[in-house]
């Protein structure tokens, strides 16, 4: 029971008072951390198309949300590099940079515009993508292809509780966290504000997949060791939070 209670103490509106009266490291004018996590200068990058070019995403708002469900079954049909392009900037899409450049406006609301996400992707079955490992920039709106996994359908099925429907998705968006761009300013609240900000993004997801005849479902039950690893993090400043599988339904 004592665990229970040590868990539902992130529910509470938790110490703002004592974080009042500390001294982040924002207070401390330390510089604050990059908006986007760096990529080689020799990475291979994919153009994604930008939201003023989308053609597509046109269901009244009304209707996405009420048709907004999980699915946990897939045809084989994969995405369209439009519709994947629609889906990640409706996930964490940057609409606007602040002037001093530490900050962004999203898609997607986030404590203090910290926005403490990375959001990697796991590729089955996306039109003109080899299959394997991405990573979204947001700044650029573009992906960095990270490498090929053979065994990716199995991994991300054993990574997620051997739940096998995660690896017949076309594609998984997987967010990790880096605590610190949260914790740089709100230090002791922000993980509460992380926890938040993560279902803002994944239920975007929803809608956006919804409007172009796409299931998604989220994961919240993964082996973190496993999941971290697959997508090559340290586990510690920065780790996987959630997931979401997508892939193309009956209508």
């Amino acid at each position: 029971m004592e665990r229970v209670t040590a868990g539902r103490k992130l529910l509470e509106a938790g110490p703002w008072g004592e974080w009042l009266k500390q001294e982040t490291d924002q207070r401390k004018k330390v510089p604050p951390p990059p908006l986007q996590k760096p990529y080689p200068a020799d990475a291979k990058l994919v153009d994604l198309v930008t939201p003023q070019d989308l053609a597509l995403g046109k269901m009244p708002l009304i209707e996405a949300i009420n048709r907004r469900k999980s699915h946990r079954r897939y045809t084989t049909e994969g995405l369209s590099l439009e519709e994947l392009s629609f889906l990640l900037w409706a996930a964490q899409g940057v609409q606007e940079i602040t002037k001093k450049k530490d900050a962004t406006r999203r898609t997607v609301p986030s404590g203090g515009s910290r926005h403490p996400f990375e959001l990697y992707l796991a590729v089955n079955r996306v039109q003109g993508l080899e299959a394997g490992i991405y990573r979204y920039l947001p700044l650029d709106h573009k992906l960095c292809f990270l490498r090929p996994d053979p065994e990716l359908k199995s991994k991300l099925s054993r990574a997620c509780r051997k739940q096998a429907f995660v690896g017949k998705g076309a594609v998984v968006f997987i967010w990790t966290t880096i605590p610190y761009r949260a914790e740089w300013r709100y230090s002791i609240v922000a993980h509460k504000l992380i926890a938040l900000d993560a279902g803002h993004s994944c239920q975007n997801l929803y809608l956006a997949g919804t409007a172009v005849g796409a299931g998604v479902c989220a994961i919240g039950a993964y082996n973190q060791k496993e999941l971290d690893a697959l997508l090559k993090v340290d586990g510690k400043e920065e780790f996987t939070i959630y997931a979401g599988v997508v892939g193309k339904v009956t209508s």
